[in-house]
Formats: C-alpha cells, structure tokens, sequence
C-alpha cells in the first residue's frame, strides 16, 4: 500500500509538522528513528531547490498524537563556578 493511499493529505515534511504541532523537528526525527512514528519517502524532485531537498514526509496524524502527550525537557543551566 502506497502512504499517499494512508494519508492522502496528511503526509508532511518535518518542519511543517513542527509548524503545526510544535514538536521540534529534532524530535519528531527522533521519534521516527525509534519507530514510534512512520516515516515516509516524499518526491525529492517536486521539491528539491535552492538548496533544499526534501526527502522525508511524516503522516501528520501519527504526529499529533503523539504530541498531545510530548513535554519538552528543560535544559540544565551551566553550573556557576
């Protein structure tokens, strides 16, 4: 089965998923790698340019819901000398 068959308008790339969700996109490709959520092979060729090729898609409602649960961790500051 085709990911245009799954999501017909809802496969997106990483940073339109962080636009919509606010999941940096760091963790949203982390979350792929671990296979907590599906990573697609977009059309490099339809949006390859200035300098950007965009390879990878995401299914957008995978993303959401996982977000609904996703807090940031808060970074530690340095310690002072």
């Amino acid at each position: 089965m085709r990911p245009s068959e799954l999501y017909p308008d809802d496969l997106v790339f990483a940073h339109e998923a962080e636009a919509a969700t606010g999941v940096p996109k760091a963790v949203i490709r982390q979350w792929a790698s671990r296979g907590r959520i599906q990573r697609f092979q977009g059309d490099a060729r339809q949006y390859s340019g200035q300098g950007h090729e965009y390879k990878t898609m995401y299914a957008l409602p995978e993303i959401r819901e996982r977000a609904a649960a996703y807090r940031p961790t808060p970074q530690r500051a340095p310690k002072a000398a």
